[in-house]
C-alpha cells in the first residue's frame, strides 16, 4: 500500500508539473520570397551606429541602458543642433539581459529612458518565477524547465511590451533591432528577423516581442524552451541564394555554413519544431545578427543602404 501511494504521489507531481511552451508564431499568410541578409536603411549621411547589448542578467540590461543614457547625452557632431548620438543609433543586435534593453528601445526611443529603470531594473522580474527547490520543481526541470514558456513573457509583456509585436518593432523611424536566441538542435544562433521567419515561412510581423526576448533569456533547466513552428515544408518560396552557395562552399565562413543547413532543416520539414534557449549559449556577446546580416550581404556595404539610392553608395560603408 506505501508502495502504491508513492506512485500515486508521483503521477499526481507529474501532472502538476506539465509546462507549457506550446509554438504560438504563425504562417505566412501570401507566397513571399526569402531575401537574403536584410537591409538596414540609414540616414543617407557617413555616420552609421551600430550597437550591440550582450548577455548578463539585469546587470546586462542595466549597462546597456546607461550606454543609451550616455549617448543621450553626447551631441551628433557639427551642423546637428539639438540633436543627440541617440537619435542616430541605426541599429542594435541584443542577447538575454540585453536584449530587453535593445527591444524596449527599439519599441519606444527617447520615451524608453524615461521609464526602463522603473519598469524592469527595479522590479524583481522573478516574481514571475518558480524558484523554490520542490519535487514539482525537479519533475519540471526533467521535462525541460522549471518555469514553462508563458510566465516570463507575461510579466516581461505586462511590464514593458504591453501585447507589442515586431510590426511595431519594425517601424520606419526606428532603430532596426535584433534579438538574438539559441537554436538547441542544431546549436546555432537564431535570429528573431525578416530572413529567418521568411525562411520558416512564418509571419514575424505577427509574433509578440516579449515571447522573443524571453527566448533570449531562457536560461536551460530555469526556463522550458521557446518553441516555433516551421511551416517550411509547406512553403513554396525559394530559400535565399546565399544559403544554397554557403552550403555548397567549402570555405563558406562555419557560422553562415551552420546556419544556411539549419535553415535548409527547417525548410524540408526534418526539423518541424524549432526550441530556442538563452541566446548567450552560442553568442553572449549579441553579435549573431550583425555577422549573419554581414556573411549574407551581397553588397561589400551590405546590410546598409543608403535611403538615397541616387547617393555614391561609399555613404553607406559603416564608419561608426
Amino acid at each position: 500500500m506505501r508502495f502504491a501511494g508513492m506512485i500515486l504521489c508521483v503521477v499526481a507531481l507529474g501532472g502538476c508539473a506539465t509546462i507549457r511552451n506550446e509554438p504560438i508564431n504563425m504562417p505566412l499568410a501570401d507566397k513571399v520570397s526569402v531575401e537574403g541578409g536584410g537591409s538596414i536603411p540609414t540616414s543617407g549621411d557617413d555616420l552609421l551606429i551600430g550597437l550591440a547589448f550582450s548577455g548578463g542578467g539585469t546587470r546586462a540590461a542595466a549597462f546597456s541602458y546607461g550606454v543609451l543614457s550616455e549617448l543621450d547625452r553626447t551631441e551628433a557632431g557639427p551642423g546637428k543642433q539639438n540633436a543627440s548620438l541617440l537619435d542616430r543609433v541605426d541599429y542594435i543586435s541584443g542577447v538575454s539581459g540585453g536584449a530587453v534593453t535593445a527591444a524596449y528601445f527599439g519599441l519606444k526611443g527617447r520615451a524608453a529612458l524615461a521609464d526602463f529603470r522603473e519598469r524592469f531594473l527595479l522590479r524583481d522580474a522573478e516574481e514571475s518565477l518558480r524558484t523554490p527547490f520542490t519535487p514539482v520543481s525537479v519533475i519540471r526541470a526533467y521535462q525541460g524547465g522549471v518555469n514553462d514558456a508563458e510566465q516570463f513573457p507575461r510579466w516581461l509583456d505586462e511590464n514593458l511590451f504591453r501585447g507589442a509585436t515586431f510590426r511595431q518593432l519594425n517601424s520606419a523611424d526606428r532603430p532596426r533591432v535584433l534579438i538574438n536566441t539559441s537554436d538547441v538542435y542544431n546549436r546555432t544562433p537564431f535570429v528573431f528577423n525578416d530572413t529567418t521567419f521568411k525562411a520558416i515561412c512564418s509571419d514575424l510581423n505577427s509574433y509578440p516581442i516579449a515571447s522573443a526576448v524571453a527566448a533570449s533569456a531562457a536560461i536551460p533547466v530555469v526556463f522550458a524552451p521557446i518553441v516555433l513552428t516551421s511551416y517550411g515544408s509547406r512553403c513554396q518560396a525559394e530559400i535565399p541564394e546565399w544559403v544554397t552557395a554557403a552550403r555548397n562552399n567549402g570555405a563558406a565562413a562555419p557560422l553562415l555554413k551552420e546556419l544556411a543547413s539549419a535553415i535548409a532543416r527547417y525548410r524540408d520539414g526534418s526539423v518541424p519544431y524549432i526550441k530556442l534557449l538563452d541566446g548567450g549559449l552560442v553568442d553572449n556577446y549579441g553579435l549573431s545578427g550583425f555577422t549573419i546580416a554581414r556573411l549574407s550581404a551581397q553588397t561589400p556595404y551590405g546590410p546598409a543602404h543608403s535611403s538615397a539610392g541616387s547617393q555614391n553608395s561609399s555613404r553607406s560603408v559603416p564608419r561608426g
